[in-house]
């Protein structure tokens, strides 16, 4: 066992965190999943296709954009975001990491 609180979670996971922070909501895990291969979406599009506000859906999207989850590229007068599935795919990878060599 770690004798100290503030060492027990592991620096890679602490750089993870966010990403499971995202993950953990499942209004995020829905806006997340509307999106089909290679597709972007605006806000917009997302808050037509959903019961949520609005500024709900802005929230969860600045969320996830902090998390690294989604990216957005701004053309024109629009914004068009796109899943980040790598940055996902690190976080897990990094607790597969760590669990392994507990096993």
């Amino acid at each position: 066992m770690s004798k100290s609180y503030y060492r027990a979670l592991p620096r890679i996971w602490a750089e993870r965190s966010g990403v499971f922070t995202a993950l953990g909501d499942e209004h995020r895990q829905r806006i997340l999943l509307m999106f089909e291969r290679n597709e972007e979406l605006t806000v917009k599009d997302i808050v037509d296709a959903s019961p949520l506000s609005r500024t709900a859906v802005t929230h969860h999207v600045r969320v996830l954009l902090e998390a690294g989850v989604l990216r957005a590229e701004k053309r024109g007068r629009s914004v068009f975001l796109r899943p980040c599935p790598k940055r996902v795919l690190e976080a897990m990878d990094a607790v597969h990491d760590y669990i392994s060599k507990e096993l």
